[in-house]
């Protein structure tokens, strides 16, 4: 296992640009250097570097973004690009229908990472966003992909823990099981809860 200081220059690039999140967007240099764990000269170097390729920007104010140039080199031969293209009719048409929020999501690990939304006024309550992630028992999404996954996740998952998010979060083996065991998943419009009825095989 490396040390600090045998960690390559990429892997500590790459952990300054997961130091953003959508919560907080910007960051000051030593923010960054606290969250990755690097030496503040280490970092505002890193950052400098980053910013002189457009992969990060500074604000006026002197705090650090993500640049547009990584969103242009991400975006342009994407494969979640062209999933998001082949969905998005059948996405409109389930959105037209039913009136709620429409997501695509795919299989991350044991997340489901969020690649598009349509949004409905006065839907039930829903914290997902494009390029976010959730573990896969918090969110219908994600419970949908769980129930159609190989075995083996499902009981890596339900070995736990699970963490409850909200009070309708499944987040003991027994509720999930149970969960997993009957669907569809359909959101409750008075509580924003998950309630569930068959699976489609």
């Amino acid at each position: 296992m490396r040390t600090p200081h045998q960690e390559s220059v990429l892997s500590r690039a790459a952990r300054i640009l997961e130091a953003f999140s959508q919560e907080e967007p910007a960051l000051t240099v030593s923010e960054i250097a606290r969250r990755t764990g690097l030496h503040v000269a280490t970092a505002s170097r890193l950052v400098g570097e980053l910013t002189a390729h457009g992969f990060l920007s500074r604000d006026e104010d002197r705090r650090v973004r993500i640049g547009v140039r990584l969103w242009e080199l991400a975006v342009r031969a994407s494969p979640a690009l062209s999933l998001r293209d082949a969905a998005m009719p059948f996405m409109e048409g389930v959105h037209d229908v039913v009136g709620h929020h429409v997501q695509l999501g795919v299989l991350d690990g044991d997340e489901v990472l969020f690649l598009e939304r349509l949004s409905a006024p006065n839907a039930v309550i829903n914290y997902t966003r494009i390029a976010g992630r959730l573990p896969l028992h918090v969110s219908s999404c994600g419970l949908v992909l769980l129930a159609h996954g190989p075995a083996d996740l499902k009981e890596r998952l339900l070995a736990g823990p699970l963490t409850a998010y909200t009070p309708a979060t499944p987040a003991t083996p027994a509720r999930l099981r149970a969960i997993l065991a009957t669907g569809p998943i359909r959101p409750h419009r008075s509580s924003g809860t998950i309630r569930g009825g068959p699976f489609p095989s």
